[in-house]
């Protein structure tokens, strides 16, 4: 007698078949979905926010908010993608609740003055504070844009999959941002290490 075909484990799985899974009620599959991904969905909050708690927070309510509602995915782009969206909206909408306004070039300026890292810090420590700092005050819109492209390395359209706008308006986006970014980050533009700090990082932790 022929023994049935095993069921592929966890770990074999694709994101998708393990998201259909949760669906049909496999109470491990969503598991399998989040350890795969948390760490990529945490360095894009972490990046958003620049904070922390609000990431661990923003992380925890994207993943409730894909638990319940993945009968709602429809499979039109990449399970990443539709994860990376959540947690976007849900640094997004934690930046609206605080009400940030726009900040003036001088007071970037003036920002990036005070947050002057100590000097015993290593380079890559440095700039990646200074980069941070910097974020923080730009528009939630530009802001998450950057993320995505500049330091998590995704290109224009799969960033524009993620935040649901035409590919133009996530250029426009990231322009607009690295206009307000460039005075303040001025100083940093001869070390060469500035670029291996936000684009491998970002590669490294995107492509797990």
């Amino acid at each position: 007698m022929n023994s049935p075909p095993e069921t592929p484990s966890g770990a074999e799985q694709s994101d998708a078949e393990l998201l259909a899974a949760h669906i049909n009620g496999d109470p491990h599959a969503f598991s399998e979905i989040v350890k795969r991904h948390r760490d990529r969905m945490w360095a894009v909050a972490l990046r958003t926010l620049g904070d922390p708690d609000e990431a661990a927070d923003a992380v925890q309510d994207a993943f409730v908010s894909a638990y319940r509602k993945a009968a709602s995915f429809r499979g039109e782009a990449a399970v990443t993608t539709w994860l990376h969206r959540i947690v976007v909206n849900a640094c997004l909408d934690r930046m609206r609740r605080k009400s940030v306004r726009p900040v003036a070039d001088d007071e970037l300026i003036e920002a990036a003055e005070r947050d002057t890292p100590m000097p015993d810090q290593t380079l890559e420590r440095e700039v990646s504070m200074e980069v941070s700092a910097a974020l923080k005050l730009l528009p939630a819109d530009q802001r998450a844009a950057l993320v995505l492209v500049d330091m998590m390395g995704y290109s224009v359209e799969d960033a524009a999959q993620v935040l649901e706008v035409p590919s133009g308006t996530v250029k426009s986006r990231c322009a607009r941002g690295r206009a307000k970014l460039a005075p303040i980050l001025s100083h940093l533009r001869n070390r060469s290490d500035l670029g291996r700090v936000s684009s491998a990082k970002g590669a490294e932790l995107r492509d797990g």
